[in-house]
């Protein structure tokens, strides 16, 4: 649950800290409407039926107070076109992948102002116009530099949304041919949106921020880091960047994937 807080995830650590095999058995519950059973109407059936309780955000705290994956390394000051901050680097010990952090600290006790930000090279390094990645990642440095406290964490490996770099050129060639964002990821075998935030919520533990402002539009990345059981205290707005080239990318965003705009 530390990498996907998904259910089938929870069972088998569950299994792993009860000390049997990596393996378990699942079930979902059906509600007497017929539709799967949600967490409300779990919890009084386990009450009901005398049946221990928890959630997966239960685990994922357990977890994050035990166990680290996510080791920072390396430290070093990063002068930037949008700021001073301080660079952190960080390893995922599961798989060997690096992340970084910007961090800027005033020394004050404001709660602190963060941005998850997904790897975009098309975006972040080469300017691409048919996203606004680039916008985002400079907009959020400047909010961060301006308020004086806060972070950027920089998720490696979240191309096209966690389908990898080739496969988002693949889905750039799909969206010229007239499909969306969100059906060319599905046409090529994915779901519309395959990342994970597990990384970036170690991260966040590892400097300290429990409680934060989140620089988004997504909901989406929202619920996903209170997950982990992270406290976001309020949303930060990005303005939206459109181009006559992400026109119809945006409208997918915010009509088919609930983007905040």
């Amino acid at each position: 649950v530390l990498t996907r807080t998904g259910h089938t995830e929870a069972t088998v650590d569950m299994a792993k800290l009860c000390g049997h095999i990596n393996a378990g058995v699942m079930c979902e519950i059906m509600a007497p409407d017929g539709h799967m059973a949600k967490r409300d109407y779990l919890f009084e059936f386990a009450k009901k039926h005398n049946i221990k309780f928890i959630t997966v955000s239960d685990l994922v705290s357990y977890r994050l107070k035990k166990e680290r994956f996510v080791v920072r390394e390396a430290e070093a000051h990063l002068p930037t076109r949008d700021g001073n901050f301080l660079l952190y680097g960080y390893t995922n010990h599961l798989n060997g992948e690096e992340h970084v952090a910007l961090v800027k600290d005033d020394g004050s006790d404001k709660v602190p102002m963060v941005r998850v930000h997904s790897e975009c090279l098309t975006g972040d390094i080469f300017g691409s116009l048919k996203c606004d990645c680039n916008f985002q990642l400079h907009s959020a440095l400047q909010m961060i530099e301006k308020y004086g406290k806060g972070a950027l964490i920089y998720i490696k490996n979240h191309e096209g949304r966690g389908i990898g770099l080739v496969n988002k050129i693949k889905a750039y060639n799909l969206q010229e041919h007239g499909q969306d964002t969100v059906d060319a990821n599905i046409s090529l075998g994915f779901a519309p949106d395959m990342r994970d935030y597990g990384v970036g919520a170690q991260i966040l533990l590892d400097l300290g921020y429990e409680k934060f402002n989140l620089i988004t539009n997504n909901p989406k990345k929202m619920i996903a880091l209170s997950g982990y059981g992270l406290e976001i205290v309020d949303r930060v707005a990005v303005e939206p960047y459109i181009t006559e080239f992400n026109e119809k990318y945006m409208e997918c965003k915010k009509e088919r994937m609930e983007h905040m705009y």
